[in-house]
Parts: structure tokens; C-alpha cells; sequence
């Protein structure tokens, strides 16, 4: 998955979502509870928070989200 793709599909994350993220080449997923996509910034690095942690998701090793 591209850089800009991903960005473009995590804007749906408002804070009242979840997003599920699963990796290539690994078995575990990242879980985060009431998720929202933080502004790009200018390290350019996608960053998701649940408002205590912040996630930096690497897009090319992305296999599959799920917002729900």
C-alpha cells in the first residue's frame, strides 16, 4: 500500500472507530481502541493515536485494516 493511499483511507478514523491493522509477514495485529488518524506533520510518518499512544504505521508492510 502506498504512503498517500493509506493516509486517504484512515481519515475515516474519527476517534469513535477502531482500527484493526495486520502486517505482512506477521501473525499478530495492531488493535487501536478509538482511533484517529493524527495530522501529517512534518516528518511525513502516518501516525494513528487512541489518545494515549501513539502508532507509526509502516504503509508498504501493511496487508489489511479493518475500521469498525
Amino acid at each position: 500500500m502506498t504512503h498517500d493511499a493509506l493516509r486517504q483511507a484512515l481519515k475515516e478514523l474519527n476517534g469513535q472507530r477502531d482500527a484493526v491493522f495486520t502486517f505482512e509477514g506477521e501473525t499478530d495485529r495492531c488493535v487501536v481502541t478509538d482511533a484517529i488518524l493524527v495530522p501529517d506533520e512534518e516528518d511525513h510518518l502516518i501516525k494513528v493515536s487512541d489518545g494515549k499512544h501513539v502508532y507509526i504505521i509502516d504503509a508498504e508492510r501493511v496487508a489489511w485494516i479493518r475500521i469498525g
